[in-house]
């Protein structure tokens, strides 16, 4: 199970195998189905909701702009991690080269910060049309949704950067089996065999940074959200007023219970099941769920996508 590089007195892993979500024969074959399943099922939500923000101008305002961009985002996000998911399942644990396993560990730090920049500017996207509806055209202009979803790209590499070259630069001499369905953060450093003190404060920092901050950014805004709520006069008006934050709300709770859980934590996670069922949530179930969320009761995008029915029929 293991191949390894001779370096001097030590040996350097050259791949790693991946274990997989589950080991027993019986059920991985009723997971592969259903991941698999579900994967599509992700690509054809997330494809529409791009396709039809993009083809209707009514949908061209700040909040679909960013649920486009949210909607790109998850499609890379299941497909960097999905794909090493459905192999271990149809053929059990699989080998991934080193390379190829920092790669995919960078470009999921970069998708997963990402995400957290998004959610934070939607969050204040909603406090904005909330709370100073007046300002909403000046405060929420197109050039400042496309400098908030540019930064929050930006932001997700350069931090990728700096720890995926912190765990890439570790020493790791055997065994080279990593418990996990994808390479992560945590399994990674478990299997190191030097001293990874200064890489789990960097990786702890930058949760602090990226998690905490974004959430803080929009547990504030949804506070202000609640204190302006309560002032309006009619109870039509906090029932609409809510109704617009509903859906975004319901799914930062369930992203952040997940990753913080797992990131926001200055050691090593010794509990690796857990650690796959929560991963699960955040990279199957979220990117699955956040476009019947955000657009099922959306009346916008309903009646965009009737008129799209329409125009194909027709």
């Amino acid at each position: 199970m293991e191949r390894s590089l001779a370096v001097g007195n030590m040996t350097r892993v050259q791949e790693f195998v991946l274990l997989g979500l589950s080991t027993r024969l019986g059920i991985r074959d009723v997971l592969f189905a259903v991941f698999l399943t579900l994967y599509l099922l992700t690509l054809l939500e997330n494809t529409l909701i791009v396709l039809l923000v993009c083809r209707h101008s009514e949908l061209h305002k700040p909040m679909y702009f960013f649920l486009g961009n949210l909607s790109c985002l998850e499609m890379c996000y299941m497909s960097v991690t999905t794909p090493s998911l459905l192999a271990g399942l149809r053929t059990g644990p699989c080998r991934v080269p080193f390379t190829a396993c920092m790669t995919q560990l960078f470009l999921f730090i970069s998708l997963i910060c990402t995400e957290c920049s998004l959610l934070a500017s939607m969050a204040y996207d909603r406090y904005v049309a909330v709370c100073r509806p007046l300002h909403y055209p000046l405060l929420m202009r197109p050039q400042v949704c496309l400098g908030l979803a540019v930064a929050s790209w930006l932001g997700g590499l350069l931090v990728s950067v700096v720890k995926t070259a912190c765990i890439a630069s570790l020493s790791y001499c055997g065994p080279n089996v990593l418990n996990h369905f994808f390479c992560d953060v945590s399994p990674l450093l478990n299997l190191s065999c030097t001293h990874v003190a200064l890489t789990e404060l960097v990786d702890f920092i930058s949760a602090i940074v990226i998690l905490w901050g974004s959430l803080l950014v929009a547990i504030a805004s949804y506070m202000a959200i609640g204190r302006a709520v309560l002032r309006m006069p009619s109870a039509a008006a906090r029932r609409k007023a809510f109704s617009t934050c509903t859906s975004h709300l319901v799914v930062v709770g369930i992203f952040y219970s997940a990753t913080l859980f797992i990131y926001a934590r200055p050691s090593r996670i010794e509990a690796m099941d857990l650690n796959k069922v929560l991963s699960v949530i955040y990279t199957v179930a979220t990117p699955m769920c956040n476009p019947v969320i955000y657009c099922l009761r959306n009346r916008e995008v309903q009646a965009a996508f009737r008129r799209t029915l329409h125009w194909s029929c027709g």
